[in-house]
């Protein structure tokens, strides 16, 4: 199809404005890469949905700027706590609530459609993105001398509307007419549970453990959350015969409720919701097409046992951003993209994994089951090793791909996110890397190697002896690593020159947001005036 001159461009066309809609559009415009966005909604989509996320998420809402603004709505998760059928504790995993090695708390319960809202009011402040709701993408064509033709229509006037783009960003949903219409199909992972999702707001305490309450019941599995102040979720597993109508007030639900209430009276609860799903595991098989890519549950689906559903389309949005603002900008070849699925499917599938043998442990084996989870349980909450992985929330490294230079070792840090700490000028880290790739070593860098990386549009950072940093580098038998620009280590050396010939030039986005900021000076004499502690920026 040829490209009538009439037909207005974009860069980048996304399609859906849920989290990872709104977080793609932001972060192409931290580059400078303007968007248009179409979403079904003419606002947020009102019902809540996902209510957790770890402090690698929160990490990255900081990196939209809305960090203050999300503590706001937000609270802390202080743990898990395993039940069985009779609400014995089996086991208690405690959480520390101070900030861990990304600078946020580790686990976190939040109201998606607030969320929404403030990742929606946010791209009001870029001028380059512009939100088109209430309308349907009808059909997707590619375009003589690259790029996609979208067809979208207004579905209140029935109006049909062209649009040309270079990319598109297909971030629509389980239901994706884009991964239909690139022809990928979502590869089944053997699990379907149908749940009662129960959300109830009240002023009453219930006086309840902080964290999550996880019920190990094969008879009847259920999970238990405090959402903020005044909201609580349910969700529960049904039975074979029953739906979500059978419980559509808050007298068919206080049977189910009732362990938790204590006698707070029905009086006093608000059902803000109730309404069934079916949890799945799907991978789509392909994640890109040409100049399409699917991003979200429109490439995964999770089941929400371990709370990593919406995260997930977070973590693709964060990959992608950057690297297709890279292509876009002229600094990274076309071929960089292909790291995407390479680097994200592996992980998606790892985290899906994940959460299907927690599921599995919740629901599965019948009495026999439960006698396992009475007897092994409460001894696996004494082993410090079990009790560090059930609460910690760090998510896998990311496998080989020509952006991360991973090699075999387990203390290796290539592939995995870079720590967040504060720096001796009281920012955090991410704050004073910019939006660039860095290069961070303990090494006093060469003149001439320091001006090699400032002219690559990078940040160097010298890790002063005994800092966070430097702990982590020894930690991973290296002094120097290269750092992009979603801070996942792509290459660790003891020898910076090996680094440097391989550092990625980018640079995308204003010059103000170029990094270059906490450089080392050369020579060795002047190694005390380069440190972290000096946080001196150019």
């Amino acid at each position: 199809m040829k490209r009538p001159n009439a037909v207005r461009h974009t860069p980048v066309l996304i399609v859906g404005a849920g989290p990872t809609g709104a977080t793609a559009a932001t972060l192409l415009a931290q580059y400078g890469i303007n968007s248009l966005v179409l979403d079904r909604w003419q606002g947020v989509y009102p019902q809540p949905r996902a209510v957790h996320l770890d402090d690698e998420i929160y990490r990255l809402i900081a990196r939209l700027g809305l960090a203050d603004q999300f503590a706001a709505i937000s609270r802390p998760a202080c743990g898990l706590q395993l039940r069985d059928r009779d609400h014995h504790v089996l086991a208690e995993f405690r959480r520390d609530p101070a900030p861990g090695v990304h600078g946020f708390p580790r686990a976190n319960m939040f109201d998606q459609p607030e969320l929404e809202q403030l990742l929606r009011d946010n791209l009001a402040r870029y001028p380059g993105i512009e939100l088109r709701g209430n309308t349907e993408v009808t059909d997707i064509t590619p375009v003589d001398g690259g790029g996609i033709r979208v067809s979208y229509r207004n579905r209140s006037d029935g109006t049909t509307m062209v649009v040309d783009a270079d990319y598109v960003l297909g971030c629509d949903g389980a239901n994706s007419l884009i991964r239909s219409r690139i022809g990928t199909s979502m590869r089944d992972m053997h699990f379907q549970q149908r749940w009662l999702v129960v959300d109830v707001a009240t002023e009453a305490d219930l006086h309840q453990w902080e964290g999550v309450h996880q019920v190990c019941d094969p008879h009847r599995a259920g999970t238990y959350m405090r959402i903020g102040k005044t909201r609580y979720r349910w969700e529960f597993q049904l039975l074979d015969g029953e739906s979500a109508d059978q419980f559509s007030d808050l007298a068919a639900l206080i049977p189910l409720i009732a362990p938790w209430i204590g006698n707070v009276h029905e009086a006093e609860l608000e059902l803000i919701r109730v309404t069934e799903y079916t949890f799945r595991a799907q991978l789509a098989d392909r994640w890109r097409r040409g100049n399409v890519f699917l991003l979200g549950d429109a490439a995964h689906l999770t089941p929400p046992f371990i709370g990593q559903g919406m995260g997930a389309g977070l973590r693709d949005a964060m990959n992608l951003a950057w690297k297709l603002a890279g292509v876009l900008g002229g600094d990274l070849p076309p071929t960089a993209l292909d790291s995407y699925e390479q680097e994200r499917k592996p992980h998606a599938r790892s985290m899906i994994r994940f959460a299907l043998a927690v599921g599995r442990f919740m629901t599965a084996g019948g009495d026999v089951g439960n006698l396992l989870r009475r007897i092994v349980v409460p001894r696996l909450g004494l082993l410090p090793g079990v009790r560090h992985r059930v609460v910690d929330s760090t998510t896998p490294a990311l496998r080989r791909s020509a952006l991360v230079h991973r090699r075999r070792g387990p203390r290796s840090l290539t592939g995995s996110l870079c720590p967040n700490p504060v720096l001796a000028d009281g920012r955090r880290l991410d704050d004073a890397l910019g939006l660039g790739f860095a290069v961070i070593t303990t090494v006093p860098l060469k003149s001439t190697q320091h001006a090699l990386i400032k002219d690559r549009g990078a940040t160097a950072l010298c890790a002063a002896p005994g800092s966070e940093l430097a702990r982590w580098l020894r930690g991973g038998h290296t002094t120097a690593v290269i750092v992009r620009p979603d801070r996942t280590v792509m290459r660790s050396s003891r020898r910076v020159d090996d680094l440097l010939a391989v550092l990625p030039e980018l640079h995308s986005g204003s010059k103000s947001s170029r990094s270059s900021l906490l450089e080392c000076n050369s020579g060795e004499e002047e190694r005390a005036a380069t440190t972290e502690e000096s946080g001196r920026t150019t």
